[in-house]
């Protein structure tokens, strides 16, 4: 079977016309993925299992009785638990860990018939902005394979934008969904805080963390997010508000306000061809009878600062239990309690992670909490409340996901204040807690992609789903590759 499917809808039409089956579109699928084993997307392939679980859809759509996502092949990020398979966060330190247990979205996902294909790779623990900093090797763009696809969940959509899948899972932090999106050329959004639950994934920084999925289109992102969207026992942070029917409620019913800050557009960092193509996207939406207005957003400078003290102070903290005593690697060479706690941390843990633990090791310190944490959490306040507060007079906010396309692989690795900048437009909504989504809206003249962001008040997915279909139906960029 050649054909590409793109859609969910696609696929389940040509299933009732009989074209296609389950078991073959695994199949399709598993035999893309070998071929394109270069990319490194996938840690872990489920050949067998995924055939099995296609067999059994295949019965339940002839007994009619099959989930809303029977033809669904899709991905998981490797931080998102699954009962009885490897998890290791593209770590070492968790190299042949089995998960006891599945996350939420696993349950939700395999309750509608979606099949789980593999594992994919990631920034270990989802530490990294190019996806270059997995202990199992970079994963590679696929439309220009010198290029990174961005992190930390790039090899979920080089998965998608690939055919490896239908569509795949990440986890956005900082950004971590949105900017691979963006120099992917896919749809990726990180929902509300709260609004998914983040049981069974492995923590980078809890109070931001939150799991998205990665679609070619906007109905999969609606259909996904509403199934796995909703209150969870095991997650006391996940919000009980009950989830509209997203994928059912796509089509506009008015025309929106919205708002870009100026200082975002105007910024030196930002690429000239990025920007003239957001002020296109303004000046039709503005002929199409919506209200779109330049406002400011004066705590710009203060985004990624306040970011990274304060993720990385939640990393020290979640990561402490891989000391070779409670989880993870345990040295070979340890000969006491102290060489045990050195060694096996040395070994298991790469780079950027070390980096970033103890960076927050030390914003944790008794001479530092007051300078760094403590302020770092007010400074996040003022950010949640402005935000809010230009929430309540717009009904959404437009910027670029990334302010370039994807860079070359190892061009940044020396520059870490240039890496952390990667996060300059996509921090925003994990500090204020709001919901965003990347649209695959541009194409540089380099013949790389790159994403519109649009953000939306707290628990506003369903309008923001709504425009964002709009918008994509409004803007038809011609694909890249």
């Amino acid at each position: 079977m050649e054909k590409a499917y793109t859609s969910l809808k696609e696929i389940q039409q040509d299933i009732s016309e009989n074209k296609v089956n389950c078991t073959q579109l695994v199949q399709s699928y598993l035999d893309r993925i070998e071929k394109k084993k270069h990319l490194n997307a996938f840690l872990e392939v489920f050949v067998e299992e995924a055939l099995t679980k296609a067999k059994k859809v295949d019965e339940k759509l002839t007994k009619g009785t099959a989930g809303k996502l029977a033809g669904m092949v899709i991905a998981i990020k490797d931080n998102i638990c699954y009962k009885d398979h490897k998890v290791s966060a593209s770590s070492k330190i968790l190299k042949g860990f089995e998960s006891l247990f599945s996350s939420t979205v696993v349950d939700r996902l395999l309750a509608e018939d979606a099949i789980i294909i593999g594992r994919t790779n990631c920034d270990e623990f989802a530490m990294g902005s190019s996806n270059e900093n997995s202990a199992y090797g970079e994963v590679l763009n696929p439309i220009d394979n010198s290029k990174v696809p961005g992190g930390s969940s790039g090899g979920s959509a080089v998965a998608v934008k690939a055919n490896l899948c239908l569509a795949a899972l990440g986890s956005d932090t900082g950004g971590s969904v949105r900017q691979p999106a963006s120099f992917c050329d896919v749809v990726g959004m990180k929902p509300t805080y709260g609004r998914i639950s983040r049981h069974g994934l492995i923590a980078y920084a809890s109070s931001f963390d939150q799991i998205g999925p990665f679609t070619n289109n906007v109905e999969d992102m609606a259909i996904i997010t509403e199934i796995i969207a909703g209150g969870d026992n095991y997650d006391s942070t996940c919000s009980k508000k009950a989830v509209p029917a997203y994928s059912e409620n796509l089509s506009l019913t008015k025309k929106f306000k919205l708002t870009y800050f100026k200082s975002y557009i105007e910024n030196e960092g930002l690429d000239a061809e990025i920007k003239a193509r957001f002020y296109e996207i303004v000046e039709q939406l503005k002929i199409e009878g919506h209200t779109v207005e330049e406002s400011e957003f004066e705590y710009l400078d203060f985004l990624v600062p306040t970011y990274y003290v304060l993720t990385t102070a939640e990393a020290s903290s979640n990561l402490a239990r891989y000391d070779g005593i409670h989880f993870g690697h345990r040295s070979e060479h340890a000969t006491d309690l102290e060489s045990t706690y050195k060694l096996s941390r040395t070994e298991g843990f790469g780079k950027e992670v070390k980096r970033r633990i103890m960076l927050g090791t030390y914003v944790l310190s008794a001479g530092f909490y007051d300078a760094y944490y403590s302020k770092g959490q007010k400074v996040r306040r003022l950010i949640k409340e402005k935000t809010e507060s230009v929430l309540t007079q717009y009904d959404f906010i437009l910027s670029p996901t990334s302010p370039h396309t994807a860079f070359d692989i190892g061009k940044q690795n020396d520059d870490q204040i240039k890496m952390y900048l990667e996060d300059i437009y996509t921090a925003q909504a994990p500090l204020a807690g709001i919901p965003a989504i990347s649209l695959p809206l541009g194409q540089h003249s380099n013949r790389l992609p790159f994403g519109i962001q649009i953000m939306a008040k707290p628990f506003g997915e369903e309008g923001l789903l709504a425009f964002s279909k709009y918008l994509m139906d409004n803007n038809q960029v011609i694909s890249s590759v």
